[in-house]
């Protein structure tokens, strides 16, 4: 069997995210589609929308064969880790292709970039560093140094947009592999990654999570089983957002001690005592952040740090769940999708996990982000049973 993989968030899954499976499973004829799929906290450092069980039945529902978890080590990172742990599991699971959606549509501009830049990694890392050293952020540190070292002959592709950013590093990462994949790539449709606007029938999820938030219609932009996906959490009053978590946010920061803080994931030295005088100031989550960001501290990075604050998880903790990728968590499939797993189960060449257990040394901060996701203030008692219950006892979701 033919296997291609995708690597999403859904959050929450949109028209843009159908016509990504639909042209994924056109051009690579594939036989399986597998969606490596974050968990409880996304890459640009938020809760998701709506849990990943609820997530991956959305994908289930309309298309995707296998959804398998990005472990929180991986899913909270700057797009060079996502990628690499994303396309690490796509290969431990045998796809012969992945395709991502970007600006650019067409594959060669990011294969000649690759190289290009493959070619002068040296001298880019030491402009990066001294830029950095100057107070820029470090994606615009990336910018200024390609700019320096391609000035005369730029790149053919744009990596100023997020989707081709992404793309050009889940292609340096199969590059890395013994065995690469071949990559695909489709021309995103509609508004942009971080557009609010939405108009048609396609919209960004950043777009779609605007209106829920405003309580405006969204069924447009929508495959019709999500809505209903949608629907039962807006019953509960549970879409989650930082606005939701805070509390317990601004508790952590307020009773954490500065050295303490310093140990966490992300955080540098100096900036303790601004994150913890904003958390002091602060009524929202909006304030703070407003108060914190500088220009060499970009939005979301800050929001990732604040990820592993509300998590605590030290950097310690993230260095040795990073030193190897050596598992893959199932969290649903359907029959398709079990048949290709019998077929390919003997040669995975690391754990295939379909339950997790308490004490499972590899699945600790997932575990932990888990818990820490479904105890959101406000979250009715069940709902946060349900979660936890599922977490630990349910198998996959099968479709």
């Amino acid at each position: 069997m033919n296997a291609a993989g995708i690597v999403v968030e859904y959050n929450p899954f949109h028209n843009g995210h159908l016509y990504h499976v639909n042209e994924t499973r056109r051009q690579s004829n594939a036989d399986v589609i597998i969606a490596v799929m974050s968990g409880s906290f996304l890459q640009r450092g938020e809760p998701a929308l709506v849990d990943k069980w609820t997530r991956t039945k959305m994908a289930l529902h309309n298309g995707v064969d296998i959804v398998v978890e990005l472990p929180y080590a991986f899913s909270t990172q700057k797009a060079e880790i996502f990628a690499s742990g994303a396309i690490q599991i796509l290969h431990h699971l045998k796809c012969q292709s992945f395709c991502f959606g970007s600006e650019t549509g067409r594959i060669e501009p990011f294969t000649i970039s690759a190289d290009r830049l493959n070619e002068k990694k040296q001298a880019l890392d030491e402009w990066v560093h001294l830029f950095m050293k100057k107070g820029s952020s470090y994606p615009v540190s990336q910018t200024l140094a390609r700019e320096k070292i391609f000035s005369d002959d730029p790149l053919p592709l744009d990596l100023s947009k997020p989707n081709n950013i992404l793309g050009f590093h889940y292609l340096t990462a199969n590059n890395a592999l013994p065995n690469p994949m071949k990559p695909m790539t489709i021309l995103r449709k509609g508004p942009g990654y971080h557009d609010q606007k939405a108009s048609g029938h396609i919209a960004s999820a950043t777009a779609i999570r605007k209106l829920l938030f405003d309580h405006k219609e969204v069924d447009d932009f929508l495959p019709d089983s999500v809505r209903s996906f949608l629907m039962e959490q807006q019953d509960i009053g549970l879409l989650h957002s930082w606005d939701l978590y805070w509390p317990l946010l601004r508790y952590r920061l307020l009773s954490i001690h500065p050295n303490d803080l310093e140990t966490i994931y992300e955080i540098e030295e100096g900036i303790g005592p601004r994150i913890m005088n904003a958390a002091l100031k602060s009524g929202s989550f909006q304030s703070f952040m407003e108060q914190v960001k500088t220009k060499r501290y970009t939005w979301t990075r800050l929001q990732r740090m604040m990820t592993h604050v509300l998590t605590n998880t030290t950097k310690q903790e993230m260095q040795t769940a990073l030193k190897n990728l050596s598992f893959v968590r199932l969290l649903g499939m359907n029959g398709n999708g079990r048949s290709y797993i019998r077929l390919i189960k003997n040669e995975i060449t690391v754990p295939l996990i379909s339950r997790t257990a308490a004490g499972t040394p590899f699945l600790e901060l997932d575990i932990k982000a888990s818990r820490v996701y479904a105890s959101a203030p406000s979250a009715p008692a069940h709902y946060t049973e349900r979660l936890l219950n599922h977490e630990f006892s349910a198998p996959p979701i099968l479709f």
